[in-house]
């Protein structure tokens, strides 16, 4: 065989793996702080979160994806077809990456299952603070608008500063927005991964785990009182609209105390349980607990789904009429 096609492979091979592992700077993701944002804190830890989602779940499993076509090549002599395949199933390489390093590295199916149970668990704390880092920087977001809203309103600011201020906070949100977008996509990326592998190896596949946590469907409530809607439900929490009396609405179980509704405008919120006639008492359905492989499959695509909703959200009250942004909420 010519050296040259190996000498070839190798140099792809190298080229991909490079642009695979290739991160840009955090300043280069949120930006350069211009000592004026009081959420950047907030922003900081969020990004850093998703440092988390840029690795390979389990060693092997990037280089499995991509290194198999090439390697296939250098058996065929097809480097042509090698890369066209390695390109075109990129996307399936990706997800069956993560199975395929499980298959290699685990002498059988007891031990691929202890594998999954510890990169499941790993994953799901992750999962966890960035769901809190998020959270914790809308509220700071919403918070700071409702500020202005206020000061506005008691005459402490013009409503034209008001205004400036309102839209500047806006454009930071969609900043946010869009850290959150690709952290969500790399965590979609993993997640695909987690799937192939939740298909391969428990029975039923993923559509017997995500059975074993569906969420209760909406209902419909009224309205006891004028309340206002939490952004987390917490007493504490940036309001986000006002509901009034007598207004129906969708609505969900919450934690506790609390439930889920949704506004006109297709914004999720959290009020307490007793400004609703006819809300759901019990708590919202939480994914089975435990540490076998199937409990952990089922909070992790839970937390999944969890976050991107949670992303859809902000970008509902981000828009106009969403109420989150607006000086009249």
């Amino acid at each position: 065989m010519s050296r040259r096609p190996l000498h070839r492979a190798t140099a792809a091979l190298t080229a991909s793996l490079m642009l695979a592992g290739c991160v840009t700077t955090q300043t280069g993701r949120i930006g350069a702080d211009d000592g004026r944002d009081v959420c950047r804190q907030q922003l900081v830890a969020l990004d850093s979160t998703g440092d988390f989602y840029g690795e390979d779940i389990l060693t092997g499993a990037a280089v499995g994806a991509l290194g198999g076509a090439l390697v296939g090549g250098l058996a065929s002599g097809n480097w042509q077809g090698a890369l066209i395949g390695a390109a075109v199933g990129g996307a399936t390489g990706a997800a069956v990456g993560y199975y395929t390093a499980l298959q290699r590295q685990a002498r059988d199916q007891q031990a691929i299952f202890a594998q999954m149970s510890s990169d499941l668990a790993r994953e799901n704390a992750q999962l966890d603070r960035t769901q809190i880092a998020w959270d914790q920087l809308m509220d700071c977001r919403l918070s700071v608008a409702q500020r202005v809203r206020e000061a506005v309103k008691s005459g402490r600011l013009d409503r034209q500063t008001g205004l400036a201020q309102m839209a500047e906070i806006r454009a930071r949100v969609q900043n946010d927005i869009q850290v959150a977008q690709r952290i969500n996509a790399s965590i979609g990326q993993r997640g695909a991964q987690f799937d192939t592998a939740i298909e391969n190896t428990i029975p039923g596949g993923k559509n017997a785990v995500v059975a074993s946590y569906r969420p209760p469907a909406a209902a419909r409530a009224t309205v006891r009182r004028a309340v206002a809607v939490k952004f987390r439900p917490d007493a504490g929490s940036a309001e986000i609209a006002q509901i009034n009396a007598r207004d129906v609405v969708s609505v969900r179980p919450g934690p506790a105390g609390y439930a889920q509704v949704e506004t006109s405008s297709g914004v999720r919120g959290y009020v307490p349980n007793d400004a609703l006639q006819g809300a759901p008492r019990q708590q919202a359905a939480a994914p089975p607990s435990g540490g076998d492989v199937r409990s952990l499959a089922a909070t992790n695509i839970s937390r999944r789904d969890n976050f991107s909703e949670s992303v859809s959200n902000a970008e509902r009250l981000a828009q106009a009429g969403g109420g989150g942004f607006e000086l009249a909420s």
